[in-house]
């Protein structure tokens, strides 16, 4: 068994005062580093994802730039490539990263698995490399881009656990619906 650490998305743009914060967001990143500085060792890769978005343009429609955000399939210019919104948080520490996924980068993107590194290597590349078949997911948001990444590890065929004292989601209701989602879909929720 390989063991990899996927951070979904702990950037200055998702947490608290960022375009699309999220209550608890801050303390996720601090809980993450935690969780790095004690257990870090007990992964084989630790894999952080970042939303990268393109600053001159609508990123396929992602941002809705002539119509209010409708906050399911638009919303505010968030994370644009370079800025400080998708900087990951300051109390997430990054040291112990070995990969870097971006992803968005001029088109809608939710899933970790839709993006790649610097390289050009997708996450199922880089998984597949270092021979991974379980997958920890922890991160922000609960009910978006932790869900469909989970989803799409479940779809690739790694074991996959959903670590929940380090997740934060947009809203409560749609965060335990999509803890029951992943656990009905063979994800273990601890």
């Amino acid at each position: 068994m390989t063991r990899a650490l996927l951070v979904v998305d702990v950037q200055n743009d998702f947490t608290e005062g960022g375009a699309l914060g999220v209550d608890g967001g801050g303390e996720v990143a601090r809980r993450i580093s935690g969780l790095l500085a004690s257990e870090g060792d007990a992964y084989d890769v630790i894999v952080a994802s970042r939303d990268w978005h393109d600053a001159d343009s609508d990123n396929g429609g992602h941002f809705a730039t002539t119509e209010p955000p409708n906050f399911t399939t638009t919303w505010p210019v968030h994370c644009v490539a370079g800025t400080p919104g998708a900087d990951y948080h300051p109390d997430f520490a990054t040291g112990s990263v070995d990969v870097h996924v971006f992803k968005g980068q001029g088109k809608p993107s939710y899933s970790a698995f839709e993006g790649s590194t610097d390289e050009g290597r997708t996450l199922q590349e880089v998984l597949a490399r270092n021979e991974v078949t379980d997958v920890d997911v922890v991160g922000i948001a609960t009910d978006y881009c932790v869900r469909a990444s989970a989803l799409d590890a479940i779809a690739a065929g790694l074991t996959v656990r959903v670590l929940t004292g380090f997740i934060a989601g947009v809203d409560p209701e749609t965060s335990d619906a999509t803890l029951k989602e992943l656990s009905d879909a063979g994800a273990e929720v601890e």
